[in-house]
């Protein structure tokens, strides 16, 4: 993987980070870019960028060239662009001497071989991305029947993260991809029986004991930042007078406008009432009115509207009171019980003074602050129970995730059915597990299973799992070049790049078979120009 950000405010340029400098890909995981679509490199562009990482990080010193031979792993049947661009970036950007190229599975098959192992076998190879079934016939890869089932471990991580983000729809963000990868390789196993097993988690017990809890991180600052309700009151309290205190504000200001205005009509309403005519009608056009029953109305309804909002303040004021008023803390004084109350009312005061016996002592208790009514760190717990199961299962029934293929068992008896009986009991002699997406618990159990049920009564049949599944074939390429680093076997050198093109592969124990571009031979000229002429001599238009 690669991330390359777009530069920081300062001006400063683009910064690119590669593999393990990327840190955690989650915060990254809109920038982050790879140069393979699946397994098979398809950009060369971030390929040479990761190589200059690669060769910069292992101090290759040589300058404007890489002067070093170079192995390098490819897909099974690698398709032959791709291999061409590899080559044509190798030899005309880096310089090399020479490469080798080789599929990993095979490297850590030829890793792993032991004295008296047979050189046949079926290796069962599954990554990330793909897994692979592939015979070995006499130490040579059979490339014709290769079989490769689209669904590796990230399919796996993926399928996990759907359950649980299901399951805990509050922790959505929490689980995350990186999250998952590390459950599948700490926690998950394979179950030598599906069904049977997935009985034995509907049993509580079992369910306990085998259950695994997942902490994810949280934050106590939730916990820490619960107020008192005492400070919640005062607050509201101050808030509340601060309301008052602006309601009350606007009315003042309203009844000062509407007093104002209120004066200025009996002024003109006196100007009528004095005769002053002339005067009246003036005022009456400033301020845009017709007669005096309209200068009327409108004086009622101020004086109305003064009266209210008098009214109003004069009742706020009245509540400002009480409330300072009750905030005091008050012993109301109870007068005895007059001579003149019955017996009925002494027994019905009496039978309601337990209740207020217990209810004083809560008001005089201080209220303490506000604990929450769940455990937050149970509250951000994971309990793997089937999943642990069913995410890597996906490699034996993809369609538990919708994929339309085979399992591995199936894909393992149809190649197996390709062969002769005396062939395919070579090949069971040594089926060779290897991968990074085979190290699950029970998975060798669960192969051997599947092979006791596919082959004949009492035949005999050998699984061996790799030493190291991940790395071995990095050691199986690095034994090999060992060995055959002063031989032609296998190398592929610049003299043959620009003689034979940047498909070409030259063969070995563990490589793909090489299948040379085949293009179609075009007819000569001489034919072609002569067609016609045998054409216009014949007297049908159709042939011509």
């Amino acid at each position: 993987l690669a991330a390359r950000s777009r530069g920081a405010r300062g001006g400063a340029g683009a910064e690119t980070q590669v593999g393990n400098d990327l840190g955690s890909p989650e915060p990254l995981r809109w920038l982050l870019r790879s140069p393979f679509d699946r397994n098979v490199p398809v950009q060369l562009e971030l390929q040479e960028l990761l190589l200059d990482h690669v060769f910069q990080r292992l101090g290759v010193s040589s300058q404007g060239c890489v002067d070093h031979p170079i192995v390098l792993t490819e897909a099974v049947c690698n398709p032959l662009y791709s291999r061409q661009m590899m080559s044509e970036l190798l030899f005309e950007c880096y310089q090399v001497p020479k490469v080798s190229y080789g599929v990993d599975s095979l490297y850590s098959f030829y890793h792993n071989r032991r004295q008296n192992w047979p050189c046949s076998g079926l290796v069962i190879s599954s990554g990330y991305q793909c897994t692979h079934i592939l015979p070995v016939l006499e130490g040579r890869l059979d490339a014709k029947n290769c079989k490769r089932i689209n669904l590796g471990g990230c399919q796996a991580a993926v399928y996990l993260q759907r359950l649980l983000q299901l399951k805990y729809p509050g922790h959505f963000a929490a689980i995350t991809l990186s999250r998952m990868e590390e459950i599948l390789h700490e926690h998950s196993y394979i179950a030598e029986d599906y069904i049977e097993e997935l009985q034995k988690w509907r049993c509580p017990e079992y369910y306990e004991n085998n259950v695994h809890k997942m902490q994810l991180p949280f934050s106590n600052k939730l916990l820490g930042s619960t107020v008192a309700s005492e400070e919640k009151q005062e607050k509201r309290q101050q808030q509340l007078r601060r309301l008052q205190e602006l309601n009350a504000r606007r009315r003042e200001e309203k009844l000062q406008l509407d007093q104002e205005r209120l004066d200025r009509l009996l002024y003109v309403q006196e100007l009528l009432e004095d005769g002053q005519m002339d005067q009246f009608h003036k005022a009456l056009v400033e301020l845009n009115m017709d007669s005096a029953e309209e200068l009327q109305s409108y004086i009622n309804k101020l004086s109305l509207s003064v009266e209210q909002t008098k009214q109003k303040i004069l009742q706020s004021e009245v509540n400002i009171e009480v409330d300072v008023v009750d905030s005091k803390p008050e012993t109301p004084d109870l007068d005895p019980l007059g001579s003149e109350q019955s017996l009925e009312d002494v027994e019905s005061i009496n039978e309601f003074e337990p209740l207020f016996a217990e209810e004083q002592p809560e008001v005089e208790k201080p209220v303490a602050a506000v604990q929450p009514v769940f455990n937050l760190a149970e509250y951000h717990q994971l309990f793997l129970g089937t999943e642990r199961i069913r995410a890597p299962e996906i490699v034996f029934q993809p369609s538990l995730i919708g994929e339309d293929q085979a399992g591995i068992a199936e894909t393992m008896q149809y190649v197996l059915e390709r062969y002769s009986k005396e062939q395919q009991a070579v090949l069971v002699q040594n089926v060779f597990l290897t991968g990074g997406n085979m190290m699950y618990p029970g998975l060798k159990a669960r192969i051997q299973k599947e092979l006791l049920e596919m082959r004949p009564f009492q035949s005999s049949f050998q699984v061996h799992l790799a030493s190291s599944p991940v790395l071995d074939a990095w050691y199986g390429a690095r034994d090999w070049a060992v060995e055959y680093m002063n031989r032609e076997e296998g190398w592929i050198t610049r003299k043959d790049y620009e003689e034979k093109g940047g498909e070409y592969l030259k063969e070995h124990c563990a490589s793909n078979v090489y299948v040379p571009i085949r293009l179609p031979k075009q007819a000569p000229r001489t034919a072609e120009a002569s067609a016609p002429s045998r054409a216009s001599g014949t007297g049908n238009p159709c042939e011509q």
